[in-house]
């Protein structure tokens, strides 16, 4: 403004100026640092940006709500760091090798087992006797032999089944149920048949008590029978003539379950599994009946299989070490 009594400009105070120089200078000063390094440049902008946004109590720009909003930001940028690859990664921890099954077995077992060679086929008589030796339980364990079958279990024509009667017994109680007429019921009795009769025999099924492990029966009485099959089939106490459970000749039947008579069938995984007797039976006693049960599977050979029929056969106690053995 021009004074109108003086017609001259007034002077500006000094003291504005070095002030107007001192708010230029951090500009000039900001403009260096971003030509300089922009990368921190642009990082103290926006943490300035962070400062200078107004903050309330609740809602989006509350300190809460903005460091949550930082936190996501951090998080996001490490999964992308991930998927690019540029996390660095980390060392899997060395996993030990799993132990074997002799490794985790008792000691008494891993003592026995050192009785046998691994790549050794013993023959069938030093098989039993060696499972005898290894057998290291407190009761008298059975002897069980296991044949590993080269057949197709799911064709009709290779579903190996078969009855062997043991020379030696099985060393087993068998309790046999005859299902049959009153004569035929006394002859029963006194072949050692435990239940015997029609009704008494009907009454203990229509009840759900199968206290007997055989079930012998004529072909006269069986349709009397077909209505217990769903509790009968899946115990295997079905009476079948293949099994020679359905008969004429009852006396006989009895005396042939009851000395040793024993049924075998292939499982799914093509393995017959028998037991040929007791460890108290001897090595003499044994070896009879394994050899009537290594005939008898020999025999039941289907004729479509081509090749080798018998590709192994162990031998073992009730939860000793298994022996392979040469048949």
């Amino acid at each position: 403004m021009v004074d109108k009594k003086t017609g001259v400009k007034p002077k500006q105070a000094k003291s504005e100026k070095p002030k107007a120089k001192s708010q230029e200078k951090p500009a000039v000063e900001k403009k260096a640092e971003v030509k300089a390094d922009p990368e921190t440049a642009t990082a103290a902008i926006e943490e300035n940006e962070v400062e200078a946004k107004p903050t309330t109590k609740a809602g989006k720009r509350s300190p809460k709500a903005l460091k949550e909003e930082q936190e996501k930001q951090a998080k996001e940028e490490r999964k992308a760091k991930v998927v690019a690859g540029e996390a660095e990664a980390k060392p899997k921890p060395k996993q030990k090798p799993p132990r074997s099954k002799l490794e985790r077995a008792g000691k008494k077992y891993r003592q026995v087992a050192k009785l046998i060679e691994k790549d050794k086929v013993y023959e069938l008589a030093e098989a039993i006797e060696l499972a005898i030796k290894t057998s290291l339980v407190k009761f008298d364990a059975s002897v069980e032999i296991h044949f590993n079958l080269n057949v197709d279990p799911k064709m009709a024509d290779q579903n190996v089944r078969d009855i062997v009667n043991l020379p030696s017994g099985t060393g087993k109680t068998v309790r046999v149920a005859v299902f049959a007429e009153e004569e035929e019921a006394k002859i029963a009795k006194e072949a050692g048949a435990v239940i015997t009769g029609s009704d008494a025999l009907l009454a203990k099924l229509d009840h759900g008590e199968l206290d007997f492990d055989i079930l012998i029966t004529t072909s006269s009485l069986m349709p009397r029978l077909g209505k217990y099959a769903k509790i009968l089939g899946p115990k295997g106490l079905m009476p079948n003539p293949k099994s020679g459970t359905i008969t004429a000749d009852i006396a006989g039947a009895v005396k042939a379950a009851k000395t040793g008579k024993v049924e075998y069938r292939v499982d799914q995984a093509g393995i017959v599994h028998l037991a040929i007797g007791k460890v108290s039976f001897g090595k003499d006693k044994l070896v009879a009946n394994a050899e009537a049960v290594v005939a008898s599977v020999k025999t039941a050979k289907p004729a479509s299989v081509k090749g080798a029929y018998i590709d192994s056969v162990y031998l073992s106690t009730s939860m000793g070490p298994s022996i392979r053995t040469a048949v």
